[in-house]
């Protein structure tokens, strides 16, 4: 009976020390982590609320016949066979954003590195004067209104009156209202838009690049500037370009708002309607909001593919 009772008493503090989490366990590490969940958490409520809950629903709704004074009426993917098969306007806009993606998407990503570049090899006041100069159009209000007065169509648009004076027109081309030249004016206005975000992020990784691999690099035969970027700087700035790529390539998906500035809404023979412009018809002219939601959800599956293939060029293996 006394052995019994040893062993009982021997195996029970055993059980116990069964039962608790070890170092290295899922609980341990959880407990652990507590106080960076909650330092996170603010971060992670805002992100569901106002990013993955309306997209959620947008797509939810991407099946429904909705008018915003009725209830949503599933109709399947009625919408999607309309827009795809029927809508010869959404086709229209699905070619101009291609356009707009393949040109300025590239081109402007290509800006922001050479420019930022430019601008690092400056002295530090000169450089910051310029970067300010560089940045400033991507959040100025008024930048719509000066590329209206440059490019306004009667004789007295800049950019018509500079021509004429040089004797290369006799008449006034309407920049903004001709379908032949529409588009070519809002890619220029879109370009000298784009450095915004991406321009930042690629002078920050230029500012961190160890001057001492250039050094190194002079030693093991390293002659001219473009080697040292081709070597030395882009791969140290990966990180920043992978970045940069993705709010291009986004961004140059994402427009709307200079077409519809510059060229009114709708423009003319529908010349620079995009599939941003196609939602805000639908959506807050129309209010047929689960055929717009539809749209929106084909941009999105558009974009998240071009990001996934720029993660794949750009990103570690």
């Amino acid at each position: 009976m006394t052995v019994e009772v040893e062993t009982k008493k021997t195996a029970e503090p055993a059980k116990k020390r069964r039962r608790r989490p070890r170092d290295g366990s899922l609980a341990a590490r959880l407990k652990a982590s507590i106080p960076s969940y909650l330092l996170i958490a603010p971060f992670m409520i805002f992100f569901i609320v106002f990013v993955v809950s309306p997209v959620g629903a947008a797509i939810g709704l991407s099946f429904t016949d909705f008018n915003m004074l009725q209830k949503p009426h599933f109709v399947g993917f009625e919408n999607y066979i309309t827009l795809i098969f029927n809508d010869d306007i959404f086709k229209i806009a699905v070619k101009n954003t291609a356009i707009f993606a393949l040109i300025t998407g590239p081109l402007s990503y290509m800006a922001c590195f050479f420019f930022a570049w430019l601008i690092n090899e400056l002295p530090k006041k000169l450089a910051s004067v310029m970067m300010l100069i560089f940045y400033a159009p991507s959040i100025t209000a008024s930048t719509y209104t000066i590329w209206t007065y440059i490019l306004n169509g009667d004789r007295y648009g800049m950019l018509n009156s500079i021509l004429m004076q040089l004797g290369i027109i006799s008449d006034p081309i309407y920049w903004l209202t001709d379908p032949q030249y529409m588009m070519g004016a809002c890619i220029v206005v879109q370009l000298w838009l784009s450095l915004g975000t991406s321009f930042l992020a690629f002078m920050a990784g230029l500012k961190n690049v160890d001057a001492t691999l250039y050094e190194a690099a002079a030693v093991d035969g390293i002659r001219n500037r473009f080697q040292e970027v081709w070597h030395i700087t882009l791969p140290s700035m990966k990180p920043q370009l992978l970045f940069g790529a993705v709010m291009q390539i986004s961004q140059s998906f994402a427009v709307g708002a200079v077409p519809q500035a510059l060229n009114g809404f709708p423009s003319t023979d529908y010349a620079t309607h995009t599939i941003i412009n196609h939602i805000y018809d639908y959506g807050t002219v129309r209010y047929e909001l689960g055929y717009a939601c539809a749209i929106s959800t084909v941009l999105l599956i558009a974009m998240l593919l071009s990001n996934k293939i720029i993660n794949k060029l750009l990103g570690k293996e």
